[in-house]
C-alpha cells in the first residue's frame, strides 16, 4: 500500500508529489524521483534542472539499507510540511517518509530549500533489530585475482545511508577527508582523486562525482564528525563501484536503537552540478549557507579572548576585564570573551587549583561568577561593554560525565546567564562525544538553549581536542573555534594559520570559522632568526590573514605596545566590508600558503548576472616577485575592474587569462590587498 498525505505540496520552488507509485521531491534546480517500495524508497532518477540532464538508475535498489534480508517497507507513509523561517534557518519544505522493516521503524526526513541544488536527508530509527548489516567493509586486498566473470561480483556488507546506481564507465570522483583535534593536527584537509573502478572504500565527509562523458556531476555530503572520530566507524564513508555510489556509516550500532524513542543516524545530502569544479563548490556552498542563516548583527564578530597569552585563569577578574575592555575598544574589537576562570568552579585547565570537567553539578554554584573575582557579578563588565560598543561573551564547559546526563542543568545554567546578563555567545569547550547517547544529549542541550532564548544564543564550538562535531555537524548552532596556537610554545606561524583557513575554505564556509591572530611582540626570543616568525610581519598583516573568517584576537590587549593600536584603522575599514565579503561564496585562490607564495581568497557575490562581482583578498608572502599571475575563479577572457578597498594596491583593469588568472602587483613582501571587482559585460 502507498499512503501519502498532501499528494502535491509546494513551497515557492520546492515540491513533493505523488504520481502513482512514484514519489517526486525537488525544486527549480534538482529533482529526485523515487519508486515507493513500501516507503523504503528506491531512486529512479536524479535530475539537474539547470542543465536538463536526467540520470536514470540502472537497477533500482533501496536507498537505505540496514538489513540484508528486509528490503521492502511496510506501513509506508509520507507527510509534507512547510517549515517557516527562523533566525537559524530559512523556510524549507520537509517531506517525512516513515516505514517499517521487520521490528524496526524508519523515518527519513527530506529537507528541500528554495533555489538550492541539493536535497538533505535526516534518518531516524526506532524499535529493535538483531544486528545492523556489516561488521566490517570489504578490503580489496582480501579479494582474489579476477579470472572469471563470477570473480568480479561483490556483495554489500555494510549499512547504507543512501545510494545511486547509474550507467557509465567513466566516472571521476574526489573524496575529501577532514581532521579536527587541531591541538594535534595542523593538516586539516586531504583530497583523494579516483577514476571509479571495482568496488573500493573512500574516507571523508565529501564525495564529488563527475561523468567524464557529459561532464554532469553530483556530490554526497555526510553530515557527521571527521572520519577519524565518527561513532561505530568501519573505515569508510563512501563505497563506489563503476557507476554505483553509496554513503555508509550510520554512526550507531543496534544497541543504540531504542524501542520508544527515535534515534538519529548521521545525515546525508545529495546535490547536483554541471561542468567544472566551481559549479560543484557553488552547489555545495549553496546548501551549506542554508543550514544557518548568516545575520550581520548576530554572526559577524571581531572577538578578543585573552587566553592566547597563556595567563589562563590567573588574571581574569572585574578590574582586569574592565581594563581589557578599554584597550580592546581602542583596537576596534566588537566582542570580548572571558575564557575559563570567570566561574566559581575550577576546570582542569585552571592554573590556580586543578579542577575537573566531571561532576560539575556537585557544586551548585559552579556556573555562577566567582564572587572573589567578580564581587558585583558580571553586570559592571556587561554594562561597560554596552557603553563602548563591545559585546561580552563567555566560556562554558558542559558536564561530561555519563554522556552529558546533566545536559538539562547545563542548559538551564546557560539560559539563566542569558536572562540575567543578556550574554548570548558561549564558547563550548571540553566536549567528548564517545557514544550516541552523548551526541543525543548534547543536541538536546543546544536545542533547549535555543528554544528558551528565542534562538538568540549562539555557540563557538571548539574543535581543538577530543571527539567533537568536526566541520559538518552541529553547524546550525553557531561557528567553529578552530585552533589554539601560542607564541609561548612556538606553534604560531602566520602562514600556518592562513594555510589552514585556505585549505578548509574550499569545502567549509570560511565565515563560520574563528581564526586567530596573536601578539607578535611576545616571545620574540623563542623564534630566534626564523624567517616566518610572527615578529617579521606587520600587525595589520596578521589581522589580514584572518579576514576571510571571523577574526579572533587571541591575546591580552594590556600586553600590546602602543604601536599595535594603529591596527584600529584597518579594523574599522574591515567592519564596513565584513558582512558583504562574507555573504559571498568564499573560495581559495592562488597557491597554497607556504610563507613564500602568492595566495588569497575570492568572495563571489554575484555570478548570476552577465557582470559578476565580488572581492579578491590577495597576499604576497615572503617572495621576490613584485608581481605575478594568480589563478582565481573568474571567467576566462572577460575584462575585470579591480578597485582596492583594504591594504595596499592600485586600481587595475585586466583581461582574465586561463584558469581565471589575473596579473597582480604588491611592491612589499608580506603584504596584502583586498579588491572589490566587477567583471565587465560583453
Amino acid at each position: 500500500m502507498f499512503f501519502i498525505i498532501a499528494s502535491t505540496f509546494a513551497q515557492k520552488t520546492c515540491y513533493c508529489q505523488q504520481n502513482g507509485d512514484t514519489l517526486i521531491i525537488g525544486n527549480d534546480l534538482i529533482e529526485r524521483k523515487f519508486i515507493w517500495n513500501g516507503g523504503n524508497l528506491m531512486t529512479y532518477s536524479l535530475s539537474n534542472k539547470a542543465s536538463g540532464k536526467i540520470e536514470l538508475v540502472t537497477s533500482p535498489l533501496p536507498d537505505f539499507l540496514i538489513s540484508k534480508t528486509e528490503k521492502t517497507g511496510t506501513n509506508g507513509l509520507c507527510r509534507t510540511e512547510a517549515v517557516t523561517a527562523t533566525d537559524i534557518h530559512p523556510a524549507y519544505l520537509k517531506a517525512t517518509v516513515t516505514f517499517t522493516l521487520g521490528a524496526l521503524d524508519i523515518q527519513r526526513i527530506y529537507r528541500i530549500y528554495d533555489h538550492c541544488p541539493a536535497i538533505a536527508c535526516d534518518t531516524y530509527l526506532k524499535g529493535t533489530m538483531n544486528r545492523i548489516s556489516g561488521e566490517q567493509n570489504e578490503n580489496s586486498a582480501d579479494h582474489k585475482n579476477i579470472e572469471f566473470a563470477e570473480d568480479m561480483k561483490s556483495k554489500a556488507v555494510t549499512a547504507i545511508l543512501d545510494q545511486l546506481n547509474f550507467k557509465g564507465q567513466h566516472w571521476h570522483a574526489k573524496a575529501v577527508e577532514f581532521w579536527d583535534v587541531t591541538d594535534w593536527n595542523n593538516n586539516l584537509v586531504t583530497e583523494r582523486n579516483a577514476i571509479i573502478y571495482r568496488k573500493n572504500n573512500y574516507r571523508g565527509n565529501l564525495f564529488f562525482v563527475r561523468n567524464g562523458e557529459d561532464n554532469n556531476g553530483f556530490f554526497f555530503l555526510k553530515e557527521a564528525p571527521c572520519s577519524s572520530v565518527q561513532l561505530a566507524y568501519k573505515d569508510a564513508d563512501f563505497i563506489a563501484e563503476f557507476g554505483k555510489f553509496m554513503i555508509t556509516g550510520l554512526g550507531l550500532t543496534e544497541t543504540d536503537i531504542r524501542e520508544d524513542e527515535w534515534t538519529r543516524t548521521y545525515s546525508c545530502v545529495t546535490g547536483v552540478y554541471t561542468g567544472d569544479e566551481l559549479e560543484a563548490l557553488t552547489a555545495l556552498r549553496n546548501y551549506q549557507k542554508n543550514i544557518r542563516t548568516h545575520l550581520q548583527e548576530r554572526d559577524e564578530m571581531i572577538m578578543m579572548n585573552t587566553w592566547g597569552d597563556r595567563s589562563q585563569d590567573t588574571k581574569v577578574n572585574e578590574a582586569f576585564c574592565l581594563q581589557e575592555l578599554e584597550r580592546a575598544a581602542k583596537l576596534g574589537i566588537t566582542h570580548f570573551q572571558i575564557d575559563d576562570g570567570w566561574q566559581t568552579g575550577k576546570s582542569p585547565n585552571s592554573a590556580t587549583a586543578k579542577g575537573s570537567f566531571k561532576n560539575i553539578w556537585d557544586n551548585k554554584d559552579y556556573w555562577k561568577p566567582n564572587i572573589d573575582k567578580y564581587p558585583h557579578g558580571l553586570t559592571p563588565i556587561v554594562e561597560r561593554g554596552k557603553k563602548i560598543g563591545i559585546e561580552i561573551c563567555l566560556w562554558f564547559n558542559p558536564s561530561v560525565q555519563n554522556d552529558f546526563a546533566d545536559w538539562n542543568k547545563d542548559a538551564e545554567a546557560l539560559i539563566g546567564i542569558y536572562r540575567k546578563y543578556g550574554i548570548r555567545i558561549f564558547k563550548i569547550d571540553g566536549l567528548t562525544i564517545p557514544t550516541k547517547t552523548s551526541e543525543i544529549n548534547l543536541r538536546k542541550l543546544f536545542d533547549k538553549v535555543l528554544a528558551e532564548t528565542d534562538n538568540k544564543v549562539m555557540f563557538n564550538l571548539d574543535a581543538t581536542a577530543s571527539r567533537r562535531g568536526g566541520y559538518h555537524m552541529f553547524n546550525e548552532y553557531g561557528n567553529i573555534f578552530l585552533e589554539n596556537r601560542y607564541t609561548d610554545w612556538k606553534n604560531y606561524y602566520p602562514y600556518w594559520t592562513l594555510r589552514n583557513l585556505w585549505m578548509l575554505a574550499k569545502y567549509v564556509p570560511a565565515e563560520k570559522l574563528q581564526i586567530e591572530f596573536l601578539n607578535k611582540w611576545r616571545n620574540t626570543q623563542k623564534y630566534s632568526n626564523e624567517p616566518f616568525a610572527p615578529a617579521n610581519y606587520s600587525f595589520e598583516y596578521l589581522f589580514a590573514t584572518t579576514m576571510a573568517g571571523q577574526p579572533l584576537a587571541w591575546m591580552e590587549a594590556s600586553n600590546l605596545p602602543d604601536e599595535a593600536f594603529k591596527l584600529k584603522k584597518l579594523i574599522e575599514q574591515y567592519k564596513k566590508l565584513q558582512y558583504n565579503f562574507h555573504q559571498g561564496i568564499i573560495l581559495p585562490i592562488g597557491d597554497e600558503p607556504s610563507g613564500r607564495s602568492w595566495t588569497g581568497f575570492q568572495s563571489i557575490c554575484d555570478q548570476v548576472n552577465k557582470a559578476p562581482s565580488g572581492y579578491l583578498l590577495i597576499y604576497r608572502e615572503d617572495n621576490d616577485q613584485d608581481e605575478t599571475w594568480i589563478e582565481t575563479w573568474l571567467p576566462e577572457g572577460k575584462e575585470i575592474i579591480c578597485t582596492p578597498v583594504l591594504g595596499n594596491g592600485k586600481t587595475m583593469n585586466s583581461i582574465i587569462g586561463r584558469k581565471g588568472s589575473i596579473k597582480v602587483t604588491l611592491p612589499q613582501k608580506n603584504d596584502f590587498v583586498m579588491y572589490q571587482y566587477q567583471v565587465k559585460k560583453n
